[in-house]
């Protein structure tokens, strides 16, 4: 059959049609895109020929392959792993490492996967954290003194050991490992927490006694200012009553030089007040003072003495027919 003018039409548009999108999908498979979060890895038959780490487009062979590497930093949470002190105590240990890929090469010739990478650098974490507190006593990890603790000193320790080892052999630099949490074993933690509570009671204790020793100086300090007051206070009073008393004893020898019977008169009464009340009865003789002082009617003008009995408004009975005397009841 012949061929007409149309199919030739045809098959000559087709055939530079077909052409241009072999040479577009050629031109596809030798471009591709790195991002700016991640490397570029060109590998030719299972080498790595290139790294990029530029982020942007790039041309390569069509028998490459890329392969793709996240170059933001990267957290790994081991599992909780118990460990031995020097000091014979067991530790439960809750780590988190930071790290990221610092050589692309070495990564991928190590671990064909990011899990994979994960999981031998846990084995590394928790064998050189064991490495570690074994050398140490429980004391200096898990303590409230600062001066005793050394958790960053061996922080630091052991970030140091699992980076020297980890970046020259499977190219990942570890940024920081941080213990998240350390406990006891369930079997421990009453011994400890009993151990605990008796340091915190000796320590109640000592400072208790501190407490009272400070109060027993503070007291006797202030006993001895109160009779260093006192003392003053007494001395003050003696010397404020010596002088009253002096002034008195002038007063009294001003008052007596001036009357010398009123002087004794007044005296008289002051020291009778001192001692008469309404329940007492005196005995005087004829003769007394007292007599003569409060015997206000007038006397004869001679000298016989009056009346052996008069009724005194003191209370006080004279009887002279009885031999003087004198008496209190």
């Amino acid at each position: 059959m012949a061929k007409t003018p149309t199919s030739s039409l045809r098959r000559g548009i087709m055939v530079p049609a077909l052409t241009l999108a072999i040479a577009g999908l050629a031109v596809a498979a030798t471009c591709f895109s790195v991002d700016v979060a991640e490397y570029g890895l060109v590998t030719r038959f299972g080498r790595v020929v290139r790294v990029i780490v530029e982020p942007g487009f790039h041309i390569t062979a069509p028998f490459d392959r890329v392969v793709r590497l996240d170059k933001r930093i990267l957290f790994s949470r081991p599992a909780r792993s118990e460990y031995l002190t020097a000091d014979k105590k067991n530790v439960v240990v809750d780590t988190l490492a930071t790290w990221r890929i610092a050589d692309p090469e070495r990564f991928i010739a190590a671990f064909a996967t990011r899990d994979a990478a994960e999981s031998r650098l846990a084995d590394v974490v928790l064998a050189e954290i064991g490495a570690v507190i074994g050398r140490y006593p429980a004391s200096v990890l898990i303590s409230t003194d600062p001066a005793e603790s050394r958790y960053q000193a061996i922080l630091s320790e052991i970030g140091r050991r699992i980076s020297d080892f980890a970046k020259p052999t499977y190219g990942i630099e570890v940024l920081s490992v941080d213990l998240r949490s350390m406990a006891l074993p369930e079997q421990n933690r009453e011994h400890v927490f009993d151990r605990m509570k008796a340091e915190r009671a000796k320590i109640a204790k000592e400072n208790r006694s501190a407490g009272e020793l400070e109060a027993k100086k503070i007291i006797a300090e202030a006993d001895h200012e109160k009779s260093s007051i006192d003392a003053d206070a007494a001395e003050v009073a003696e010397r404020v009553k010596a002088e009253g008393d002096a002034d008195a004893s002038r007063t009294y020898a001003t008052a007596f030089r001036q009357d010398p019977r009123f002087y004794e008169f007044v005296r008289t009464l002051r020291a009778y007040d001192k001692v008469i009340d309404d329940k007492t009865t005196l005995f005087f003789p004829a003769d007394a003072d007292v007599m003569r002082m409060l015997h206000f009617e007038a006397r004869p003008a001679s000298s016989e003495p009056p009346p052996p009995e008069q009724s005194l408004s003191t209370g006080a009975h004279l009887q002279s027919n009885e031999k003087p005397k004198e008496g209190v009841q």
